[in-house]
């Protein structure tokens, strides 16, 4: 079971600052009860702030990694090295901030483009020794094909959505079929787009290989939400 949590602070209520401050809260929340991956999707930020965000972040995520005790408490004793930070498209940012990988858009630079800038990124800065040698690469797609595709140029897994129906959304829902079919690709799918803990099961007896979702973690308490995953 990967769990994905895709951050969001527009869905906070208050002021920029204490957006902010919430989603900190929740990247540290998500961190102690050792979710996989965490997306920093706040797209409309503009560099410099995104940078600023994304270093409070992964100070956040290197901090409250769980002890040993913690782990078998949240059924992630298995799950190493700990939770991951991806940004959303920005492979510069990434790379400026020692983050361990990125999100692509499904219309986005080929992933093998971005492991080419990666390497040429930290050779150019070898006293950064925060920044892994290899990215995690996402991709977001929405056809079986587009996973297909995602797979031979290098992503490391794709995030298959929407698998249901969300309220205000102009896109129509996939369904589990297509996921099923999706989940045929040689690298792990997530479902998202409309997941519930109700709908979860269903993705995973699919073929998903995990969850990824921003209302599903941001609306509830993390721990809850991730020790039902991982119990199905």
């Amino acid at each position: 079971m990967i769990i994905y949590y895709i951050t969001d602070r527009s869905a906070f209520p208050g002021a920029e600052t204490q957006r902010r401050d919430r989603l900190l809260e929740k990247i540290t929340e998500a961190t102690r009860c050792g979710v996989n991956y965490i997306q920093l999707r706040e797209k409309d930020l503009p560099a410099r702030e995104l940078e600023s965000l994304a270093r409070e972040a992964l100070h956040n995520i290197r901090e409250n990694q769980p002890t040993k005790t913690e782990k078998h408490e949240a059924r992630t004793e298995n799950w190493e090295p700990g939770t991951r930070l991806l940004i959303n498209s920005r492979t510069d940012v990434a790379l400026s901030t020692g983050a361990d990988g990125v999100h692509l858009r499904s219309n986005d630079v080929s992933p093998k483009d971005v492991r080419q800038i990666w390497s040429q990124g930290a050779a150019g800065d070898p006293a950064n020794p925060n920044r892994p040698a290899d990215p995690l690469i996402a991709v977001s797609c929405h056809t079986a094909e587009e996973v297909r595709e995602a797979a031979a140029r290098g992503a490391t897994f794709a995030v298959f959505a929407p698998v249901f129906e969300k309220a205000h959304s102009t896109k129509s829902a996939t369904g589990l079929q297509a996921l099923r079919e999706a989940c045929r690709a040689p690298i792990p799918v997530l479902a998202l787009g409309g997941v519930t803990l109700d709908h979860a099961k269903s993705c995973l007896d699919a073929g998903a290989a995990g969850i990824a979702a921003i209302r599903l973690f941001q609306e509830n308490n993390i721990a809850d939400v991730a020790h039902h995953l991982r119990s199905l």
